[in-house]
């Protein structure tokens, strides 16, 4: 058994160059057919990227348009935790952990290997949260332990009526939105204190204000409406 090992990686001895800003997608990278392995290095996890979801845990079958793209998945291994300038950070994640990560996936590289498997790998740092069971669905938001700096809020309701019963258009909504905190992270990494994390500020039951596009946001199909934050995205609380 061959082994790929990545910094983003190193495939075959040849190094795989780092990109800064990158926000179009590439092609996931496809793994050469004699590696059957890949080890991740400094702060970077390997996940394995959970299968599309074709029924509801109901099982009521899904339409071809209602299947997304996976945003989840199994964490296989981690990395050293070495950092360029020396530093050794011991990870908060655990193998066999299931994570959630943006759609937006300028954060991660996507792998693809010779069996067909797909993986993604991702600083711990760029995961969102943990999911309490594996092959988590909509219903599983409120559960989520956020990582690093992060909160997960329960967003309250913009109204589109007044009190005097004008409907507001959609540009008189262009305002802070609210809810409460649910659960936190540990906070992330201080750099002045090696191997150590910033206490959080926030805490949950905190009634918290912020902008309408930051973080990512979730739904439950009930309705109710999450958003996990980076605790910067936060503009005062209650």
């Amino acid at each position: 058994m061959q082994t790929c090992i990545s910094r983003r990686g190193v495939f075959g001895g040849h190094a795989v160059s780092r990109r800064s800003s990158v926000v179009v997608r590439a092609e996931a990278i496809a793994v050469p057919a004699p590696f059957t392995k890949v080890d991740p290095k400094g702060d970077r996890v390997l996940v394995r990227v959970a299968e599309e979801e074709v029924k509801t845990r109901g099982g009521i079958f899904l339409p071809p348009s209602a299947i997304k793209k996976p945003t989840s998945g199994e964490v296989v291994s981690l990395g050293d935790g070495r950092l360029g300038n020396g530093e050794v950070r011991p990870f908060y994640l655990k193998q066999g952990q299931t994570v959630v990560y943006s759609k937006f996936g300028f954060m991660y590289s996507d792998l693809k290997l010779s069996n067909g498997e797909e993986y993604i790998l991702i600083r711990e740092d760029d995961v969102i949260g943990i999911m309490p069971r594996a092959n988590p669905q909509a219903e599983d938001v409120p559960e989520l332990q956020p990582l690093a700096d992060r909160v997960l809020v329960r967003v309250e309701e913009v109204s589109d009526v007044t009190l005097g019963g004008v409907i507001l258009p959609d540009s008189a909504k262009e305002r802070p939105l609210s809810g409460t905190v649910v659960r936190t992270g540990p906070g992330k990494y201080d750099k002045d204190a090696e191997g150590k994390r910033k206490a959080m500020t926030i805490h949950p039951g905190d009634k918290v204000l912020y902008f309408k596009y930051a973080g990512d946001n979730m739904e439950t199909p009930e309705g109710a409406k999450y958003v996990v934050l980076r605790e910067d995205d936060i503009l005062c609380k209650a």
